[in-house]
């Protein structure tokens, strides 16, 4: 048996902030090239050892084809020993590797092992394999810590608030990399306006309702009218029409074509509305854009729409209708977004664009300050940082005070010193941003007491937040990283059986949730790896899009339920299944654009 030996450099010539995933995601590559060469994959095998830091590229060795740079450093001769203890087909990685790729990735913890060469025992991992989870978490702010180096925006949100409670109605555009401050500035505003006369409206748009109509919008309806498990339509009817009186006395459209988006049936109480799925939707923003109106002439309005980027097509379209509005109201509103979305709105005139920059060092410095206890840092904030990373302590006050190696990995920390509630956690997470009491109690397999403590303990550490008393209550992540966070720390598989759990209680104790978000009940069966069933509510939330007249959405839910329905077996039902959904995606693209 022949061994060869191949050592491959990420980030020269060139260096990237990607550079240690790229190298996992070619080794993962490689073996699974390997794997299907016909013939040779029975003798061929191979180990990747992956090691991160700095090394010297020297002069060229060798002549010919085989000439080559020379790497040295200890980071090579350290990836070389992680390879050497891999076993066949996998991939090794070091530690600080581990904490640049955060939850890129599943992996299974190797310890602590003694390599030699190496003056001090190795943390190893393996890497399984790419996770669902598809970003790495860039930021952490803790509650308590005092919003720093941001005079100048809130400032600026602040003028813009006083121009409309004079009328002058504004919209504020804030951007910036995820974990930045984007939401943190918005609630600093907030919490400034305290006891000051005032409405404010909040709307949360999330990735995994990217495609579900007004998603915001019924959510926010949904907890401004205080809807509970066990309301009977008629009492949600109520509910929803109290909420609407709030800012409207002409109900006689309003209520039905609101109830219809919140699935609540109207009864005898409002005669139907006869009218194409087109103007049913026309109506239905046009109904949205008079409540706001209606709020605003009682009193300022406030109005925060967050995270943007995930909003879903007919969402987009009324925000425009209320940012054209806005102007001649009293009303602000805020959205926040991240740089990959491009907002249609910059460039008119009560439109401001607010890009939020990271902190310079002497503003980083006073932060880091305040969460160490008062403990003084020297100036050189990022590479003291750095280097404490590197070896993983910091004396201060007569202890040793560990400091995580990413803001990814201090999420993760977070819970792991809640260990107790990690499942808790993973469960909330899969559940999404914002969850019940009474859906998470259905879920999870547990006392209601241990439930309890655990929901306690993460509202407790800031991780959680909560509104109302069980079992009335309704929990939100602090922020989506959080929630992503909570998410990376289960493999695939414990994934999937959580996702099967959820959409399962869903089906048979929440059939009202299941008839009303279709779309939400295809994404967790897929997720649950059960294809036919998420076929069936793919097609199930196309048809209740086409029902609304948003045929965008509609096409979306249609082309997924196609890509699932080619994974079956072929067969004459499936066959008649998949013309049925072609010509459903034909019609809703045909109304969608011509």
């Amino acid at each position: 048996m022949q061994n060869i030996s191949v050592t491959a450099c990420f980030g020269y010539p060139q260096a990237h902030e990607e550079d240690a995933e790229q190298a996992v995601r070619a080794g993962l590559s490689l073996i699974e090239a390997v794997a299907k060469l016909d013939g040779l994959s029975t003798l061929l095998r191979v180990r990747v050892g992956i090691a991160t830091g700095l090394v010297v590229v020297g002069d060229l060795l060798g002549e010919g084809a085989a000439q080559e740079q020379a790497v040295i450093g200890e980071t090579p001769n350290l990836a070389a020993r992680l390879q050497g203890l891999a076993e066949p087909n996998a991939v090794v990685i070091a530690d600080n590797t581990r904490r640049l790729l955060g939850g890129l990735f599943d992996y299974r913890d190797l310890g602590p092992l003694a390599i030699a060469g190496i003056d001090f025992p190795v943390h190893v991992w393996r890497v399984l394999g790419a996770s669902t989870v598809g970003s790495r978490f860039e930021a952490l702010r803790a509650a308590n810590t005092p919003l720093i180096g941001r005079e100048e925006e809130i400032a600026l949100l602040t003028r813009r608030w006083e121009q409309a409670k004079a009328g002058d109605g504004s919209v504020v555009l804030i951007v910036g990399e995820p974990g930045i401050g984007k939401s943190r500035i918005a609630q600093t505003l907030l919490e400034q306006l305290g006891s000051e006369p005032h409405t404010r409206l909040r709307y949360f748009c999330s990735p995994h309702h990217q495609h579900s109509a007004l998603y915001p919008s019924i959510t926010q309806l949904e907890q401004v009218a205080g809807f509970r498990r066990e309301d009977t339509a008629e009492t949600r009817l109520d509910k929803l029409v109290a909420v609407l009186a709030l800012a409207n006395k002409e109900l006689s459209e309003a209520v039905p074509l609101l109830a219809d988006l919140l699935s609540i049936p109207t009864g005898d109480r409002y005669p139907p509305l006869n009218f194409t799925p087109q103007k049913r939707k026309q109506k239905t923003l046009e109904v949205q854009l008079a409540q706001v109106e209606g709020l605003a002439a009682q009193q300022p309005l406030l109005m925060l729409w967050e995270d943007i980027h995930w909003s879903d097509p007919t969402t987009l379209e009324s925000l425009d209708l209320l940012i054209d509005r806005v102007a001649t109201l009293r009303a602000m509103i805020i959205v926040t977004f991240r740089p990959e979305f491009a907002p249609p709105w910059v460039g008119r005139p009560h439109v401001t664009l607010l890009s939020l920059n990271r902190l310079p060092p002497r503003h980083r410095t006073e932060m880091i300050t305040h969460l160490t206890g008062g403990e003084t840092l020297p100036k050189f904030i990022e590479e003291l940082t750095k280097s404490v990373i590197e070896s993983g302590w910091m004396a201060g006050g007569g202890e040793h005070l560990a400091i995580p190696a990413t803001l990814q990995a201090s999420l993760l920390a977070r819970l792991d010193r809640l260990a107790p509630t990690r499942e808790v956690a993973q469960i909330a997470a899969t559940l999404g941003r914002q969850f019940s009491h009474e859906l998470i109690s259905a879920v999870a397999d547990m006392s209601p007491s241990r439930l309890e403590d655990a929901l306690t303990q993460l509202i407790r550490a800031e991780l959680v937040f909560r509104r109302g008393a069980p079992p009335d209550a309704s929990y939100t992540f602090k922020h989506a990283l959080v929630q992503d966070a909570a998410y990376s720390t289960m493999l695939r598989a414990r994934r999937q059986q959580l996702h099967g759990r959820i959409a399962s209680t869903l089906e048979r104790q929440f059939p009202e949730i299941a008839a009303a978000q279709p779309e939400l009940m295809a994404q967790h069966w897929a997720a649950a790896g059960a294809v036919e069933k998420a076929i069936e509510y793919w097609d199930k939330a196309g048809r209740l899009a086409v029902r609304r007249s948003t045929m965008a959405e509609a096409a979306t839910h249609f082309g997924k339920a196609l890509n699932l329905i080619a994974n079956l077996p072929k067969s004459p039902e499936r066959e008649s299944h998949e013309r049925s959904l072609q010509l459903a995606l034909a019609g809703a693209l045909t109304a969608a654009k011509g």
